[in-house]
């Protein structure tokens, strides 16, 4: 039986980060989908039920704590991992974000070839 293609929510304000992630996770293999705030990004989730979310803290309209806090208040979506992936690399930022449930937390800038593996880890899940 074939493996259905994983589908991950990028969401993140700056265009030009969300077009580069976005082109190395589709050719990594992954359906993407992208959203530069985090009311469109909970849109997306609940719409296309992505199997992992890559989530920026600053943005615009709701920001990325809020967005976490509400995809792990779900039922099905607190199953779903986050990455939270942010220029907010102060200690403080990162024990939030794991309180807030993140899964994982990576700060800008970052190498794409050291998230990939973290990435399929926590799809292979």
């Amino acid at each position: 039986m074939k493996e259905k293609i994983k589908k991950i929510l990028v969401i993140e304000d700056e265009s030009d980060n969300l077009k580069l992630l976005s082109m190395a996770l589709k050719s990594a293999g992954y359906i993407v989908f992208g959203a530069t705030n985090g009311e469109e990004g909970l849109e997306i989730f609940k719409e296309e039920k992505p199997d992992l979310v890559i989530l920026d803290v600053v943005m615009p309209v709701m920001d990325g704590w809020e967005v976490l806090r509400r995809i792990k208040s779900g039922l099905r979506s607190r199953r779903v991992p986050v990455i939270m992936l942010t220029a907010k690399n102060a200690d403080q930022d990162k024990l939030k974000g794991y309180d807030f449930g993140a899964d994982f937390y990576v700060t800008k800038p970052y190498n794409i070839k050291k998230l990939l593996p973290v990435i399929r880890d926590m799809l292979s899940k």
